[in-house]
């Protein structure tokens, strides 16, 4: 899910702790940083940002007050390390409360509840439309070799590369995951940290694996919700 988010936070280590777990477990684009709440009423007059990660103590405007300027449509996740703000905090447009020092596990609970807020609302046309000859070139050392779009079975991050299986071979290519995942069409769905598959080459689902032919593919937790819902809507 391609979000455009920014953090807005007076504690550089709270920022650089929230711009690491924003790049290591999301697909998300973090659009900014902002280390007061001026800062971020100057960016946002000039750009538009789906979500914030909002702290409430900061000096001059306090995130309360910054929310309260926003417009009703941006979700907040507001953190903070006092809890005695979290029943304001939901008078706003507010998906989650987290508090500092924000762990890893909370921090997936978190983005688990923003795209399942976001998923339902994203518009059709997100993603351009598939065609039976849509295709890719694919840059694989001094080769670039096309590819066929329908019959790609499933992409696999492997560090800086990424492996691209189709019905008849495969290939690496020294690209980011999360920079394929933006230029695919559906029916191309991230369903784990390290994986995109075709779900039209999908067999079935089994025991929180995908099957493709003879392979398995592990459903990551953070990504269940959105490919369950996408599943459910074609179950009889």
């Amino acid at each position: 899910m391609n979000l455009r988010c920014m953090i807005v936070d007076d504690e550089p280590n709270a920022v650089n702790l929230l711009e690491v777990l924003i790049g290591q477990t999301t697909s998300w684009q973090l659009l900014a940083r902002c280390y007061n709440a001026l800062e971020a009423i100057a960016f946002l007059k000039e750009n538009a940002v789906d979500l914030l990660f909002l702290d409430i103590n900061m000096p001059m405007l306090n995130g309360m007050e910054l929310a309260s300027l926003l417009s009703e449509e941006t979700a907040i996740v507001f953190t903070t390390a006092h809890s005695e703000h979290a029943a304001e905090s939901y008078s706003f447009n507010t998906i989650d409360y987290l508090l500092k020092p924000i762990t890893l596990k909370r921090f997936l609970a978190a983005t688990k509840k923003v795209e399942a807020y976001f998923l339902p609302r994203m518009p059709v046309t997100e993603k351009p439309a598939e065609t039976n000859n849509e295709y890719f070139f694919v840059k694989s050392g001094t080769e670039l070799r096309k590819i066929l779009l329908p019959e790609i079975l499933f992409f696999e991050s492997r560090k800086e590369y990424v492996r691209v299986v189709t019905q008849t071979f495969e290939v690496l290519t020294y690209r980011r995951l999360k920079d394929i995942e933006a230029q695919l069409p559906m029916p191309f769905v991230r369903v784990h940290h390290s994986y995109i598959v075709n779900i039209k080459q999908l067999n079935k689902i089994q025991d929180n694996h995908i099957h493709i032919g003879d392979i398995q593919i592990p459903i990551g937790e953070k990504f269940r919700d959105g490919l369950m819902e996408m599943i459910r809507k074609k179950t009889f």
